[in-house]
Formats: C-alpha cells, structure tokens, sequence
C-alpha cells in the first residue's frame, strides 16, 4: 500500500506537483505494470480525485479507457467538469461522465467518471470491461453495497 503525506497546496492549481500523490507517482506508475491490483491512500486534498487520474492518463502504463468511480452523482460530475477543466475542454472530450439518466461522453473520452451503479451495469454488460485499461475507486472508504459488489465483480477481471 502507498501512504502520502498530509501538504498544504493551492487546490486551485491542477498540476501541481507538490500534492503528495506526486511523491509516490514514480512508484504507483511502476505498481501498475506488474500488479494487477494497487492501493493507493492519502488524505483529503492530496490530489487523488483531480490530479492523478490526469497524470495516469498522460504518463501511465494503461491501454484502454481510465475509469473513475465516484460514490456519488454530484461528485462525478464535479469531478469531471475539473478534470475537463484542467485539460482546458469541456466535459466529453478528453474526459467524460455517466450516471444513471445522464450521460456526458465523447469518441475521443479517455477518461470517464463514473457512478457506482453504472459501474455495476458496465461489468454486468461485459464482465471483461473490454476497452477499460485501469479503473479507480475513489472515495472507497465511502462503503457501500454496490462499491462492495464492484470490486468483488472487478477482482474476477
């Protein structure tokens, strides 16, 4: 498991490469080529949500989508909008959303932030999740029956 330290940031800056997740993305983007599973905790602020997955997009070992699960529907779409934003594009380029009634996705979304129970329907649909390289449980400590029932159907992937 790899531990970040608690920093004070300008949470206004996307790419700063003081949050503490960036002392640890050399070793998490190795984590990634040889473990089929890696655990990742850090406080609030350090930059899981809105730092990494950028930086995992651009330099990570990952072919295929990049999924984000986010616990709820507001989060998911806060979350993308700054991500989108941090790219400098609108939410459904680079990256996107989905949650049930909702949808934000494009054919160039790489990166789509997702709600639990669309999680739950995607692996339901293609229990390989073809085209998914990497997908990130956010706010996990969040526990829920489907968050549970995710990672149990994502471990037999």
């Amino acid at each position: 498991m790899l531990q970040c330290g608690a920093k004070k940031v300008n949470p206004v800056e996307p790419f700063v490469t003081s949050l503490p997740v960036a002392a640890v993305l050399p070793e998490l983007l190795t984590a990634l080529k040889t473990a089929p599973q890696v655990l990742l905790s850090a406080p609030t602020g350090a930059g899981k949500s809105t730092w990494l997955p950028l930086q995992l997009l651009q330099q990570g070992p990952v072919a295929g989508k990049i999924l984000l699960l986010e616990p709820r529907r507001l989060a998911a779409r806060n979350v993308a909008q700054r991500l989108a934003e941090a790219l400098n594009e609108k939410p459904g380029e680079t990256v996107g959303y989905r949650m049930r009634a909702q949808s934000c996705v494009g054919p160039r979304t790489r990166l789509e932030v997702v709600t639990e129970g669309v999680l739950t329907r995607m692996i339901q649909r293609d229990p390989e999740l073809r085209g998914v390289g990497l997908v990130i449980l956010d706010e996990f400590h969040e526990r829920s029956l489907q968050a549970d029932l995710a990672l149990a159907l994502l471990l037999d992937i």
